[in-house]
């Protein structure tokens, strides 16, 4: 192994999976912490795909550093943390607070902060996070029902977390190539900044990044940093080149779409599946409280649609419904009944012979694949910008796609499909 990465999200592992496949590593995804004594996969990377965006941070830091010793003993040279491009964290992290812990156990003394991702307008200039054309803090991530993003300076917003001194690499002195950024982080280094915000504005500007810190055994970063480190290694001449998968071979069986992501991105998939003719059911969290909806009668309903379009199953809602719902259960429970609900689902699903499955949401990817007990992806080819088909290598007969709410095109839900065989 060459690359170790620990993602703090499903879908944001994926994401990264396929940036690096993508680049010709050849590149698994494993699920959760890998038990001890288990060996991992055989690849030049492999991806730990934890459920740590919004648990305790303690909990947090620990599955992290978990997932680190076992990437360390398969041999890998460097690590990389991966989170979501739009920086998505609490006030008390979990991003600072885990990398505190990974810098501590690696011996780092700086880290860049870089959760650029320019195919999907995530961009960085003066250390500020954007969202296209607007700042992160007035973009729909503002109203995340779990992460809400109320601030769009990276500087600020790390420093906080991780309580260190945060310092930036301008534009200017990324445009100005690897060498002048090198030179950069070794002056802030010397200067006692732990953490480094790199601005990124376009692809080229990842690979300048990736050059610039091929040496460094800590990054950490959106899927973007991942960009220019395969050609690292391929310098090193420890990498050979791989050509990407075109396509997936599927099992044969249903298809079925689970929908928990709010953002505005999804929300639009799901209006073009329903203007499509895709059989819909909306989950209803106070009914799943209530007892008027249940996991197996929701599978059920999904298992009696006509098998010539994917079903839709589906709880997402516009931000004042989601708030509304959050109010009167509390947050934690109102997203809990509905993962637990999901997970549930899923396992039935499968059981009843879906074999493709597209899931949209960090959180409910999360929690289905944890119900389809899945442990090993073998990543496929790209849908959207950081999404991929995935094939389940230990666990059920079956292709994923784990979506971040965030990302794809109005027409994910219906084009999709067409990458299968």
């Amino acid at each position: 192994m060459l690359l170790g990465v620990i993602a703090d999200d499903m879908t944001g592992a994926t994401d990264v999976a396929l940036m690096l496949n993508r680049a010709g590593m050849r590149t698994v995804q494993v699920i959760g912490v890998p038990a001890a004594g288990v060996a991992l996969p055989d690849a030049d990377a492999v991806v730990v795909a934890l459920k740590s965006r919004t648990n305790p941070v303690a909990e947090a830091v620990a599955d992290s550093l978990a997932a680190c010793e076992a990437l360390l003993a398969a041999g890998a040279r460097q690590i990389l943390f991966k989170y979501c491009s739009t920086f998505d964290s609490t006030a008390e992290g979990n991003i600072g607070p885990v990398a505190n812990a990974l810098m501590e156990r690696l011996g780092a003394k700086l880290a860049v902060v870089c959760p650029a991702f320019p195919a999907n307008g995530r961009s960085i200039y003066q250390g500020y996070l954007f969202v296209g054309s607007v700042p992160l803090h007035e973009s729909s991530m503002k109203d995340h029902p779990l992460t809400p993003m109320r601030d769009s300076n990276l500087m600020r917003l790390m420093a906080a977390q991780a309580k260190a001194e945060v310092g930036l690499v301008d534009y200017a002195t990324v445009f100005a190539g690897p060498a002048a950024v090198k030179a950069r982080l070794a002056k802030l280094e010397v200067e006692g900044v732990r953490y480094v915000v790199t601005d990124a504005l376009t692809n080229e500007d990842l690979m300048t990044l990736g050059h610039a810190v091929s040496e460094h055994v800590l990054l950490t970063g959106g899927s973007g940093i991942a960009m220019g480190l395969p050609q690292n290694f391929r310098r090193a001449g420890l990498l050979p080149e791989h050509p990407g998968p075109q396509d997936l071979q599927a099992p044969a069986g249903r298809s079925g779409i689970i929908s928990g992501s709010c953002s505005t991105a999804t929300r639009g998939q799901i209006k073009a599946a329903l203007a499509a003719g895709y059989p819909a059911l909306k989950v209803d969290p106070f009914a799943l409280v209530e007892g008027r909806q249940d996991a197996a009668g929701l599978a059920a309903w999904a298992l009696a649609q006509p098998a010539d379009k994917p079903f839709l199953l589906y709880s997402s809602d516009d931000p004042a419904e989601v708030a509304a719902v959050q109010d009167k259960l509390g947050r934690e429970k109102a997203g809990g009944v509905v993962e637990d609900a999901f997970a549930e689902i899923a396992r039935l699903l499968s059981k009843g012979g879906v074999t493709r499955l597209l899931v949209a949401g960090g959180e409910t990817s999360g929690a289905t694949v944890l119900g389809l007990g899945i442990r090993t992806l073998e990543i496929g080819p790209e849908i959207d910008p950081g999404v991929p088909w995935t094939r389940v290598v230990d666990g059920p007969a079956m292709v994923v796609a784990l979506k971040s709410g965030n990302f794809g095109a109005p027409d994910f839900f219906l084009k999709a499909w067409s990458l299968l065989r």
